[in-house]
């Protein structure tokens, strides 16, 4: 895939097991460069590079990638695999890696869950209750 704009992740000389890591979680996903200081790789088609930077900058919740989930195995596949190893659970269907990467764990049909004015609030506040986000509890709300 020839991607005109694509991130850029400065890591602290790990890109390359960052990479590695992410390729592993995902399908579809392989690694198309790799020098010591950038790699690039695809996750499910979309191109990514990982700068070897140096200490000079750390990830933050300003910038996170979502991954739109058709079921709870999705949603709890990732989320296990994302936080193993040293990553870290947050509210309402964030985490971070053992990166330190911003990930949104998220229902695909939490739109049009969230487009329904009756229900948009309980949804809300059933989303604002869970590290995990669970699909059936968002329908049922």
């Amino acid at each position: 895939m020839n991607n005109q704009i694509y991130p850029c992740l400065w890591f602290d000389g790990n890109a390359k097991a960052a990479a590695d890591f992410y390729v592993s979680v995902f399908k579809n996903s392989r690694i198309l460069t790799d020098n010591p200081m950038v790699v690039i790789f695809e996750v499910n088609g979309f191109k990514i590079m990982g700068l070897n930077g140096g200490p000079h900058f750390n990830f933050n919740e300003a910038v996170s990638l979502v991954v739109n989930c058709d079921s709870q195995e999705e949603i709890d596949h990732y989320w296990e695999t994302l936080t193993s190893d040293g990553g870290k659970e947050s509210m309402c269907g964030w985490l971070k890696d053992k990166f330190g990467f911003s990930w949104q764990i998220v229902p695909s049909n939490l739109g049009e869950l969230m487009s329904d004015p009756d229900r948009a609030q309980r949804v809300m506040q059933a989303v604002m209750g869970m590290k995990k986000l669970d699909i059936e509890i968002l329908q049922n709300a």
